[in-house]
């Protein structure tokens, strides 16, 4: 008899599919990684595909400060502040939307870019310390190269030490510097000044109006709309 026509055969393909779709449900939700949480009810009721997600304000956000990764203008009145996993691929795609609010804004918005790397990616925690590393030997010019470089060619521990060679950065420096795990405690701080703000997953994004102090959590890679309806509010 073939597996085809095998009923136990089929039963337990059925039941692996289940369980793989629960899995997956676990990490991915709305262009986002996620940390796992609990199940919705099985009452609860479904979202409107056409709304866009909620952007809740964020308590407890780490003051931006002089030894942030600031692109953009210093005195902007609008500051998005990214939380970022190198190695999401999520992150890869949002990353052009940054770029793109940059351009459209000019200097009424600037970004700033703090580390959230996830445990089940293996190269986003050295990747991160690899970039401040960067940021030591080349300042915030080439924390930003870096920065655009990881995200285009992809996190790759072994290919570390070669995009530093693109940015101009001295390879045996940056090599010392990367085996020293000399920014891991920076790293993690990032990522649990993010998780005391409201970020549970990546991309996450903080949108802070500098006049006002009001703050909005953007979760997710959304569409371009969604973060400048937001900006636009407090422009």
């Amino acid at each position: 008899m073939s597996n085809t026509s095998n009923p136990w055969f089929a039963a337990s393909m059925g039941l692996i599919g289940v369980i793989v779709g629960f899995g997956a449900a676990t990490v991915l939700d709305g262009g986002s990684f996620n940390l796992p949480g609990p199940s919705p009810s099985a009452n609860a009721p479904a979202p409107t595909p056409t709304a866009p997600p909620p952007t809740p304000s964020a308590d407890d956000v780490p003051e931006v400060t002089e030894t942030d990764h600031i692109r953009g203008n210093l005195n902007a009145k609008v500051t998005v502040v990214e939380y970022s996993d190198f190695e999401c691929p999520f992150c890869a795609r949002h990353h052009p939307t940054m770029v793109q609010l940059l351009e459209d804004y000019g200097d009424d918005v600037n970004m700033v870019f703090r580390h959230y790397p996830l445990s089940f990616h293996a190269n986003a925690q050295k990747s991160a310390e690899a970039s401040e590393c960067a940021n030591e030997l080349g300042g915030n010019d080439a924390f930003w190269e870096y920065h655009d470089i990881l995200f285009e060619k992809g996190a790759d521990i072994a290919k570390l030490s070669d995009y530093a060679q693109e940015v101009g950065l001295n390879k045996t420096a940056f090599e010392t510097c990367l085996d020293s795990d000399k920014y891991a405690d920076h790293v993690n701080d990032d990522m649990n000044g993010g998780s005391k703000a409201g970020v549970s997953g990546t991309p996450g994004n903080i949108i802070i109006d500098n006049d006002t102090g009001e703050t909005r959590l953007v979760s997710g890679a959304q569409p371009i709309s969604n973060f400048k309806a937001v900006i636009d509010e407090m422009l």
